[in-house]
């Protein structure tokens, strides 16, 4: 192997471990792909920790021992990610995204990757020490939101439902009151999709009155899971109507949404757990 400088090395060194975030990776591993010893990859690491530490890319987490290694925990500056949710509440603030019924239009910001990305981030950032064994939400806009956030934190996603598919084999069901419609509706979830016991955090889009974040906690009781946290990217308080749930973490907050005179008004949530 063509012997290479320490600059380029460290480069090459920190896009190995950022392209497998959260996956602990073996100092021998590092020291064999680069040609050099394990001493020498170690004195890199640290200089890329001070580099990660300068540049708030993230960090570099050590395990000591046989079984050890090295691995990258993305994360998000506190600051950038205040400034991040403070743009995001502007641009949600527009009355332009008002829509019939009451509603605001999000899919163009919640398909955006450049969006989705930093919230993935914060919500791992807030419920990382909680270790999570997987990411669960619910068709279908919560869908790439759970999805950037079960990768921060790597662990795997699963959809529940909101009806049966033969691909999903046995499945698992039960009614809940959506809190937007005040219908009952059915949310399902496949038995082979959690395993019982696991610990899950619940990410969705949305929560208006928290029927189908309640919805999802009953259900994941069926599943002997233990659900460690709920987060949501937005929370209306439009009213003094108490939520279903009673624990959850939203970045956003609508506090006000005029049809008539075509005013909204979004705001960004306290975010200092990640100080």
């Amino acid at each position: 192997m063509k012997k290479i400088k320490r600059a380029e090395r460290m480069v090459a060194v920190m896009q190995a471990l950022m392209s497998e975030p959260n996956t602990l990776i073996p100092l021998t591993v590092l020291a064999e792909r680069f040609g050099v010893a394990k001493s020498t990859i170690s004195e890199d690491l640290l200089a890329i920790k001070e580099t990660m530490l300068y540049t708030g890319q993230g960090r570099l987490e050590t395990v000591s021992g046989a079984a050890g290694g090295v691995r990258y925990i993305p994360e998000i500056p506190a600051d950038e990610a205040r400034g991040f949710l403070e743009i995001l509440a502007e641009r949600l603030s527009s009355g332009d995204r008002l829509l019939a019924g009451g509603f605001l239009y999000m899919l163009d910001l919640l398909y955006d990757p450049k969006i989705l990305r930093p919230l993935g981030l914060i919500f791992a950032g807030a419920f990382r020490e909680e270790n999570p064994d997987v990411v669960v939400t619910i068709e279908t806009k919560g869908i790439p939101l759970a999805l950037v956030t079960a990768e921060a934190l790597g662990v795997p996603m699963v959809i529940i439902r909101h009806g049966n598919k033969v691909t999903e084999g046995t499945t698992v069901s039960i009614n809940y009151v959506s809190g937007s419609s005040k219908r009952i509706q059915t949310m399902t979830l496949g038995r082979r999709a959690l395993e019982p016991g696991k610990r899950v955090l619940i990410i969705d889009d949305f929560m208006k009155a928290g029927g189908t974040a309640l919805g999802m906690i009953n259900l994941l009781k069926e599943f002997e899971a233990d659900v460690v946290g709920v987060g949501v990217l937005m929370e209306i308080r439009l009213e003094d109507e108490p939520k279903l749930v009673s624990d959850y973490l939203s970045l956003l907050q609508l506090r006000e949404l005029d049809l008539v005179n075509g005013i909204v008004q979004v705001v960004p949530q306290d975010i200092s757990f990640l100080d």
